[in-house]
């Protein structure tokens, strides 16, 4: 169940069969069930729930009421042997949720690592989620979405089930999002969403040189400034654009959509491309 330097609380209630890693602290009322395993240094406050086949790497803290690995909501589940899968250096804060995944999708949901979800967030069954993400407030996956890494989502925030949200966006706050939300974007809104520009701020912050960012609106304006259709606008970025990888994550995102893209303009738009 641990070593000797695993600290659980009396009050816990932690499965002789569960695997806890050197380090791990487990607070008062905490349960921790059979299949689940806690990597190093992981730290359970108090009161909070860890269940089903459940795999939580190193660092991670969990605080009070947070549950993870629950059963999927869904009405065609049928006690499956699904999984939560979980990264290093995770922060779920208070009556955070995470449901395992289904038989009919790919039975197991991830989390990749430094991610931040904030109080009554919630990630459904078979999401897809990256690492260095913030979830605020109550923002709400269904089931199978796809969040890349490097994505800020706002306040009460709802995403439709199936959807992805690419690389480096930002979405904010009480959002409804029920298409595909490009890379290196700003979204917000509700039926439908707008997009407010390229995520200009947030890419500076995390190092972008100008000239990349400038590459980035270069072929946003194709896509949403030109009179081209959104497939005639991905062959003039191959075009004009050389191969790189955003150029090349732009348009495989763009080409594997499944449920379109959000391609509504706000009036601020063209202020960003100014």
């Amino acid at each position: 169940m641990g070593n000797p330097e695993t600290r659980i609380h009396p009050s816990a209630a932690v499965h002789p069969r569960a695997q806890l890693d050197h380090g791990v602290q487990i607070g008062p009322a905490c349960v921790i069930d059979e299949f689940v395993s806690l990597g190093k240094n992981t730290r359970l406050d108090a009161h909070v729930y860890i269940t089903g086949h459940t795999a939580v790497g190193e660092d991670g803290r969990f605080f009070p009421y947070s549950a993870v690995g629950t059963e999927p909501q869904d009405v065609g589940y049928q006690q499956e042997e699904t999984r939560v899968e979980i990264g290093d250096r995770n922060l779920f804060r208070e009556f955070m949720t995470v449901n395992r995944g289904t038989a009919k999708d790919v039975g197991t949901t991830r989390i990749g690592d430094d991610n931040y979800f904030m109080a009554y967030s919630h990630i459904a069954h078979d999401c897809q989620v990256g690492s260095r993400i913030v979830f605020m407030n109550g923002v709400t996956l269904a089931g199978h979405c796809l969040v890349d890494d490097h994505v800020q989502i706002s306040a009460f925030t709802g995403v439709h089930q199936f959807c992805r949200i690419g690389r480096y966006a930002y979405i904010g706050g009480y959002s409804v999002i029920t298409q595909d939300v490009l890379p290196f974007c700003k979204v917000a809104g509700g039926r439908p969403p707008l997009i407010y520009g390229t995520n200009a701020i947030g890419l500076r912050r995390l190092g972008f040189p100008r000239e990349r960012i400038k590459t980035i609106k270069g072929m946003f304006r194709l896509i949403f400034f030109s009179d081209l259709n959104t497939a005639q606008a991905v062959e003039r970025i191959e075009g004009e654009f050389p191969p790189g990888e955003d150029r090349d994550e732009l348009l495989s995102f763009i080409r594997s959509s499944k449920r379109g893209i959000v391609k509504k303009l706000s009036d601020e738009w063209k202020k960003d491309l100014a």
